[in-house]
C-alpha cells in the first residue's frame, strides 16, 4: 500500500501557515497576559488577524496563497483543529477533580441551581426569537435550542483556574466552589451537546437512539466514576515514561474513534479518558509530571493553533450583527447572574460573595468555545451564532478576571469568607 504524500510546495505552505498561526496567537496571548486577560483571547485574535475581519478583508490573495494554497490544505490545518481540542479536553480531564464535602454540599448544590438549571430555563423562551438568524443548515428546533441554553449556562474551568491560580486564591473556599460547580455543570452540558449533535447527524429528533445515546454517556462518566475508585491504590508500579505516554495516546485515539462511530463526540470521550488515566496513576509518582508535559507541549502548540484557527473564521465585517449580539449577551450574561443572586441572595453569605459567584460563574473561556465549534461543525448553528459565542465567551471572561482582581484589591480575604 502506498500513500499519497502532499507536493513539496504544498508542505511548505502548510508549515508557514501554522508558523504564522502559532506567532501570532503566541504574541497575541502574552498581549492578553500582560493586560492581566485570559491568554486565550489572544490566542484566538491571533487568528482574528488573518480573517475576514483584517488581513483577508484587505489582502485576500496573499491570504489565500498561504491559507488556502492547494484544495486539501483546510483539511490539513483541520486535523491540526481536531487534535488542538482533543487534547485540549483530555488535559482538561486529567485535571478535573469532584470534591464534595458534607459542609459544601448545600451550597454547591445551590450554585448549580442558579448558575445551570435557573439560565437553562429562562433561556428556552428566547431560543425562539433568535433561531431565525443563528440557526445551521442541519439544525433543528431540539438541537438548536440545546446548544443555545447551554451557550447561556456554560462555564470554563480552565480560564477560571487560570485566574485563581494567577491571583494566589486556587485553594479558597470559594475557588473550590466554582470549581467543583463547574466539573458537575460541564458534565451535564457535554451531554446535552453530545445529544444535539446526534439529532443533527440523524436529521430528526428520534428518541430511542437519543435515549440510548444519553444513557451511554451517563453510564460512561459513570463508569469511569467506578473505575476511579476501584482502581484507585491498587495500581502501583512505575511505568516507564514511553510506556505511559504511548499508552495513554493509543487510548485517547482508540476510543475516540470508537465512540465517535457509536454517536458520542469525541471531545466528551478525550475528557473521559483524561480523567480514567489520572485514576489509573494516581500512585505512580512521575504521572502528574509527565502529564503535565503532555499539557506544556499541547498548551505550546496544538491548543493554540486550535483558538487561532478559531479565530481565522470569524469575520465580523459580514457575518455579524452588532445588535444582535449585544441582545444576547444581555440576555446569557444576565440569565447566568441573575439566577446565581436569586438562589444564594437569601443564605448567609456576604452580599459581595453572591455578586462575585454571579460574575465568576459568567466565564465561559475553553468550554465556550468547544461548545461554538462543536456546534458550527455539525452545522447546527451558523457561522453568525458561531462568532456571537466566540465573542460572548472572550467578553465574558475578560469582565470575570478582571471582576475579580478588582474585588481582591477592595478586600484580600473576601474569597474566604462563605457561610452558607
Amino acid at each position: 500500500m502506498l500513500l499519497e504524500t502532499l507536493a513539496a510546495q504544498d508542505i511548505f505552505s502548510t508549515f508557514l501557515a501554522l508558523a504564522l498561526l502559532l506567532a501570532s496567537a503566541y504574541l497575541c496571548g502574552r498581549l492578553m497576559e500582560w493586560i492581566h486577560a485570559p491568554k486565550v483571547i489572544g490566542e484566538i485574535l491571533g487568528g482574528m488577524i488573518f480573517g475576514g475581519t483584517f488581513l483577508y478583508y484587505f489582502f485576500p490573495d496573499a491570504m489565500e496563497s498561504i491559507f488556502m494554497a492547494y484544495p486539501e490544505e483546510g483539511k490539513v490545518l483541520n486535523l491540526f483543529y481536531q487534535l488542538g481540542l482533543l487534547f485540549l479536553m483530555f488535559s482538561s480531564g486529567f485535571n478535573t477533580k469532584l470534591a464534595l464535602g458534607k459542609e459544601h454540599r448545600r451550597l454547591v448544590s445551590l450554585v448549580f441551581v442558579g448558575a445551570t438549571v435557573l439560565p437553562i430555563l429562562g433561556a428556552i423562551p428566547f431560543a425562539g426569537i433568535f433561531q431565525p438568524y443563528f440557526i445551521g443548515e442541519r439544525g433543528e428546533s431540539v438541537s438548536f435550542l440545546l446548544v443555545f441554553v447551554i451557550g447561556v449556562a456554560i462555564t470554563s474551568i480552565p480560564v477560571i483556574s487560570k485566574i485563581f491560580f494567577d491571583m494566589g486564591i486556587m485553594n479558597t473556599p470559594f475557588a473550590n466552589t466554582v470549581l467543583t460547580v463547574s466539573t458537575i455543570q460541564d458534565l451535564c452540558l457535554w451531554i446535552m451537546l453530545n445529544a444535539a449533535t446526534l439529532i443533527a447527524t440523524t436529521g430528526a429528533v428520534k428518541f430511542g437512539p437519543l435515549f440510548i445515546v444519553v444513557i451511554a454517556t451517563c453510564g460512561l462518566f459513570a463508569l469511569v466514576q467506578w473505575l476511579s475508585m476501584k482502581l484507585e491504590g491498587q495500581l502501583r508500579t512505575q511505568s516507564r515514561t514511553t510506556d505511559f505516554y504511548t499508552i495513554s495516546f493509543i487510548a485517547l485515539l482508540l476510543f475516540s474513534a470508537l465512540l465517535q462511530r457509536a454517536g458520542i463526540n469525541m471531545m466528551y470521550t478525550a475528557f473521559l479518558v483524561g480523567y480514567i488515566v489520572k485514576a489509573l496513576s494516581q500512585k505512580d509518582p512521575n504521572a502528574s509530571r509527565r502529564m503535565q508535559a503532555v499539557a506544556d507541549f499541547s498548551f505550546s502548540f496544538f491548543v493554540p493553533v486550535y483558538f487561532a484557527l478559531v479565530g481565522i473564521q470569524l469575520n465580523l465585517l459580514h457575518h455579524f450583527s452588532l445588535v444582535r449580539f449585544l441582545i444576547f449577551f444581555v440576555v446569557a450574561f444576565g440569565l447566568e447572574a441573575i439566577g446565581t443572586i436569586v438562589v444564594l441572595w437569601f443564605t448567609k453569605l456576604p452580599r459581595r460573595t453572591v455578586i462575585n459567584f454571579a460574575v465568576t460563574m459568567n466565564a465561559r473561556g475553553g468550554p465556550g468555545i468547544v461548545l461554538a465549534t462543536v456546534a458550527f461543525s455539525a452545522q447546527i448553528i451558523n457561522i453568525e451564532f458561531f462568532t456571537v459565542l466566540i465573542l460572548l465567551t472572550m467578553l465574558s471572561s475578560m469582565l470575570a478576571g478582571y471582576w475579580l482582581r478588582y474585588q481582591q484589591h477592595l478586600d484580600p480575604n473576601v474569597f474566604e469568607q462563605l457561610q452558607g
